[in-house]
């Protein structure tokens, strides 16, 4: 029987180094990104509902909104209702910056998984997606 402690350390000690070579080419760190990707797949958020989709302080993501903005990637509209609600919207350069820094991860992604694995380790790679679709389901928040 599998000692699932170290099972699931080894999965971890196997996984971390690619999502970091995932973000080594990229600009933006990986919350900023988070924000983009929840503004674009969502529409408009307050940094309440970001803060809690991204599981950060709400200090933090209004930090990380100011900085975002600052870069013309997002932009701030006050609610037409209620002027103390302020939307964070995504920009066109925030659209196009996010398929930039994906497609980056991406590039080097598929580059080494075609030039490094063989077709059976491409299968076996294949065959465990659904598993970690199932493990991610759990750690996003929509």
């Amino acid at each position: 029987m599998i000692d699932q402690k170290k099972m699931t350390h080894a999965f971890f000690e196997a996984l971390h180094p690619l999502l970091a070579r995932l973000n080594v080419e990229r600009t933006l760190s990986p919350g900023k990104l988070g924000v983009l990707r929840y503004l674009s797949e969502h529409g408009r958020a307050t940094t309440s509902e970001l803060a809690l989709a991204g599981r950060v302080s709400p200090q933090g993501i209004s930090l990380a909104a100011r900085e975002l903005e600052r870069l013309l990637l997002v932009t701030r509209v006050p609610d037409d209702v209620d002027r103390r609600r302020v939307w964070i919207e995504l920009t066109p350069e925030g659209s196009q910056k996010l398929a930039q820094e994906v497609s980056v991860g991406y590039g080097w992604l598929d580059r080494t998984v075609r030039e490094r694995l063989t077709p059976e380790d491409r299968k076996a790679l294949e065959a465990v997606i659904p598993v970690l679709r199932k493990l991610a389901s759990e750690a996003t928040i929509d």
